[in-house]
């Protein structure tokens, strides 16, 4: 009896907790944080011009007529998704509304490995949109039966489709010789094809969602002259847009719990990451989970520079994955110099971390590796955008030597790098790592 007590004070007490947490969340609707969500027309920001533009090239599919096929091109987080989606949804409800059998199929294609599982997923995902069996396997039957299917749905279903390819330059297939043509442009041929070859009764649209501005040169003759898309262009989203696309979505918290200060510094964050929108969002978001996680009913600015490190940390966690040790020690040791500095170091010569990265391999006991391999190992990290470098003159007959600067904050970078194994060692001697940066660090200035 006794365990069946325990067992139901436990089962409400986690209840109890759980129902506290919704009732005390800083959020109302949090779903309107969710960067892929199809969103009111009036919280769209910034992109008057492509919204005129996609607009005007999907009205002739509420005249039965075919719009044109589009590729929209940018960064990522743009609005290239959101814009697209927001008119679909829109042209849906219309053409569902005066009896017309208007369809959306999406596929993403960043995990699609190969040209027979996209036309899967297209299969798969026009069946759910229809309403009707997939009917046919994912293996064990041909990409052309799978196409057949796709064109049999549509046919049967729909006067006219739109197919949306997100992020389609990500769908190369299983190139075996640098030559061969990739499974996006197979893919956009016959796409684009199939209604002028009678395989569809209807019309048929494709909007193709890129990052790379060159997208069309990668294409084969045939698939380029086919899709003959209309270009939408999505530049960068400056801070004071971001911003404005924040405070269109301060209602996914309660009345009065955003600091002031909140909305400004995650749309700055996001505005030195290249103007992202899905990254300003997320930002917005995390905050409020921190707070929620430290129980506070404020959301407060350094619960965004808390969220900010958080998105560092994971970034920088996910480029590191498979590099070599030395090539980890090489990053911590230049890391720790502006992280332990006495002075307002933001550039790091090459000659002080040089010299810390000598004093940990011998504190961690691991092999010493030469100058010039140091060099190449932080070139490499260069091209993984951890840090930017420049040369420095050391005056007149003294050479030159290289200066890194880090795209993160240096301390996100050292925490994360001392989560290996290996380097946690370096822990135990903070003070000592501490007083040996500084005095190379004395030492380098004194001799220029």
């Amino acid at each position: 009896m006794a365990d069946g007590d325990d067992q139901q004070s436990l089962s409400q007490s986690i209840k109890g907790r759980l129902q506290e947490g919704v009732q005390n969340s800083v959020f109302r609707d949090k779903g309107l944080l969710d960067p892929d969500a199809v969103i009111d027309e009036d919280r769209i920001v910034g992109r008057d011009e492509q919204l005129d533009d996609i607009i005007t090239y999907l009205r002739p599919a509420l005249q039965g007529n075919r719009p044109p096929n589009m590729l929209l091109y940018g960064p990522s987080g743009t609005g290239k998704s959101l814009i697209i989606n927001a008119v679909c949804q829109q042209v849906l409800e219309l053409a569902n509304s005066q009896g017309d059998r208007f369809g959306v199929i999406k596929i993403n294609c960043q995990t699609i490995k190969s040209h027979d599982r996209a036309v899967y997923r297209l299969v798969k995902n026009a069946a759910e949109e229809a309403g009707v069996d997939v009917g046919v396997s994912e293996s064990g039957i041909s990409t052309d039966q799978k196409l057949d299917r796709f064109y049999e749905i549509l046919s049967n279903k729909f006067d006219s489709v739109i197919i949306i390819l997100d992020e389609v330059d990500l769908l190369v297939g299983r190139q075996r010789d640098p030559n061969d043509e990739p499974a996006y442009s197979k893919l956009l041929y016959q796409l684009s094809r199939a209604s002028q070859l009678g395989r569809i009764e209807g019309h048929v649209s494709v909007a193709a969602l890129t990052n790379d501005p060159r997208f069309m040169e990668d294409l084969d003759g045939r698939a380029e002259s086919s899709f003959n898309p209309q270009d939408v262009v999505f530049p960068d989203y400056d801070a004071n847009q971001l911003q404005s696309i924040l405070e269109r979505r301060r209602d996914a918290y309660q009345d009065d719990v955003l600091e002031d200060g909140i909305i400004p510094l995650s749309a700055a964050f996001a505005a030195q990451d290249h103007g992202d929108a899905r990254k300003a969002i997320d930002l917005f978001r995390k905050a409020g989970e921190i707070a929620d996680r430290g129980g506070e009913d404020t959301v407060r600015e350094e619960h965004v520079r808390d969220a900010q490190k958080e998105a560092e940390r994971d970034r920088t966690l996910t480029q590191m994955q498979g590099l070599s040790t030395q090539k980890k020690l090489s990053l911590y040791a230049t890391a720790i110099v502006p992280v332990y500095s006495q002075r307002n170091l933001n550039a790091v010569p090459s000659t002080v971390a040089y010299r810390v990265y000598q004093y940990l391999t011998d504190l961690l006991d691991a092999d010493e590796k030469s100058r010039d391999s140091y060099l190449r190992y932080m070139n490499e990290a260069e091209t993984y955008n951890f840090v930017t470098s420049e040369k420095r003159g050391r005056g007149y007959g003294s050479g030159v030597h290289k200066e890194y600067t880090f795209v993160d904050d240096p301390e996100v970078v050292a925490e994360t790098l001392q989560a290996d194994v290996r380097l946690k060692d370096a822990e135990h001697d903070e003070d000592l790592v501490k007083s040996v940066v500084n005095a190379q660090i004395d030492d380098f200035f004194e001799e220029n």
